[in-house]
């Protein structure tokens, strides 16, 4: 059974890139634009993962990861946080709320990907044979 993940974004470009690419990696990709949609969605389906933007506006990344901290429903669910703000600093506060990990934007799509396998403990594609083309970092 193919894996659950849940993007949240309020960059409608972003999330269909992602959604795009994790679909041609074998995942099943839920998408939402803003946090309290996104909070909804993780309540309801109960991913295996969650991408989620850091800055957004209804709440916000951050509100929303606090929330599914403190619901047993998906407290355990690891998420990644998406974001153009980060630097070495707001990377180690995500990493010490209990973040999974940080990607930068822009990113490459391969390193979402290898970020998500080992976020999953899924063994890592071998280089090259991944479905992700190698394209220029996305800046979204």
């Amino acid at each position: 059974m193919a894996k659950k993940i849940l993007i949240v974004d309020d960059e409608p470009q972003i999330a269909m890139l992602l959604n795009a690419r994790l679909r041609a990696n074998g995942y099943e990709v839920l998408a939402a634009y803003d946090a309290i949609q996104g909070f909804r969605l993780a309540v309801q389906h109960t991913p295996d993962l969650i991408l989620l933007d850091l800055r957004m506006p209804a709440g916000g990344g951050a509100g929303m990861f606090e929330n599914l901290k403190n619901n047993l429903q998906t407290a355990l669910i690891p998420v990644i946080f998406i974001t153009a703000f980060a630097n070495e600093e707001v990377e180690k506060a995500c990493r010490e709320s209990g973040a999974a990990d940080v990607i930068r934007k822009p990113f490459e799509t391969d390193e979402v990907l290898r970020k998500i396998r080992r976020a999953l403990k899924e063994p890592d594609a071998p280089s090259g044979l991944s479905s992700i083309p190698r394209g220029g970092p996305h800046r979204g």
